[in-house]
């Protein structure tokens, strides 16, 4: 068995081929190969479905729970605000540059040195599944969620998201909504107590204002944002109607369909549709055994306002892994070399914990 130092080394090693290759949402064929190679060069058996790769640990046991190894090597596109080439792996100062090297890419390859670093060991109290996925920043249909099915049922998950290594314990939900605010449609010559432009002021009010009535411990309150208005054509023609796009970030103590129920009864919209209702909020209890060891190693908890794979899930998940999430889908993306040295370690540190018990 490789030690673990050895296994850091080429993680990193991997990141950075990660990072010369491409891999937009359900474009990550290629970045799929590389761990493909991992598994090939470590002999470890390993399943690819799309483009979402996985694998379960040498002493499999049906009979014993199963604890999910998560992340995503799917990236965003390069924002114009690059003066580095993001497609280049770039060292400079102990910071590795490039798309994709904070989100989540060090988690990515954290996970998976984790993973073989277990993988052939024995007399675990969990089985390990690892599942490098697809299409997350795009929420696709062809990412962690369509591998539900295929892998074994699992228990209990660590889904690998920039967090400094500190525990997010739960994670708001995503809600998005089309909403509409009608008018009467005229020449813009003539008088009209009726424009849709107008009303929207009212509405837009009512969306700033708007408090949902529960708050969580963790996530705090529902947050509601308008974050696109769409109306008119042409500078002479008041429209019929205007078009609005909401987004509610759900914390853990509503459904999603309870805030789509509240919405269509009291916004004051021509019509207010959500998108999909399956990005639900996620969390994992404080007593959890995976949480109190990341305790006892000196971890903190918090609960995190950003979406992840977490939201496919209905077993309890940490969001856990190195970098920053602040850096995520900025320009000179980077993460510490320091990090992901520090994430494997702690990884195994507190799975050490976990699987022993």
């Amino acid at each position: 068995m490789k030690t673990l130092d050895i296994l850091t080394t080429e993680a990193i090693e991997l990141l950075k081929k990660l990072i010369e290759t491409p891999s937009f949402s359900s474009e990550e064929d290629a970045t799929a190969a590389l761990l493909e190679n991992w598994f090939v060069n470590h002999h470890i058996p390993f399943q690819r479905n799309q483009h979402n790769v996985w694998a379960v640990n040498q002493h499999f046991d049906s009979q014993k729970p199963s604890l999910l190894l998560n992340s995503h090597h799917d990236t965003v596109k390069p924002n114009k605000g690059y003066t580095k080439n993001p497609f280049e792996a770039q060292v400079e100062d102990g910071k590795l540059y490039g798309l994709g090297s904070n989100d989540a890419g060090g988690c990515l390859v954290s996970l998976l040195a984790t993973f073989t670093h277990f993988y052939a060991q024995e007399n675990l109290a969990y089985n390990l599944v690892f599942v490098g996925s697809a299409e997350e920043e795009s929420s696709g249909a062809n990412g962690l969620n369509s591998m539900l099915s295929s892998i074994p049922e699992i228990a209990v998950a660590i889904v690998g998201e920039p967090t400094q290594m500190q525990l997010a314990i739960a994670e708001k939900g995503l809600v998005v909504f089309d909403a509409v605010v009608k008018g009467t449609p005229s020449h813009a010559a003539h008088p009209n107590t009726n424009n849709a432009i107008y009303n929207c002021i009212d509405v837009l009010q009512w969306f700033k204002d708007y408090t949902f009535e529960k708050t969580s411990e963790v996530l705090g309150p529902v947050k509601m944002t308008v974050t696109q208005i769409n109306a008119g054509k042409q500078h002479n023609a008041v429209p019929a109607e205007v078009s609005l796009v909401v987004d509610v970030r759900v914390n853990d103590q509503y459904t999603n369909q309870e805030i789509v129920d509240l919405l269509q009864k009291e916004a004051p919209c021509h019509s207010i549709v959500p998108r999909s209702t399956h990005l639900n909020s996620s969390s994992i209890p404080i007593h959890h055994d995976l949480v109190q060891a990341g305790i006892s190693l000196g971890r903190t908890t918090y609960g995190s306002p950003t979406l992840s794979d977490q939201s496919v899930l209905s077993c309890p998940s940490l969001k856990l892994g190195p970098g920053d999430s602040k850096r995520s889908h900025t320009a000179d993306e980077f993460i510490y070399l320091h990090e992901i040295e520090e994430g494997i370690e702690l990884y195994v540190e507190m799975l050490d914990i976990v699987l022993r018990c």
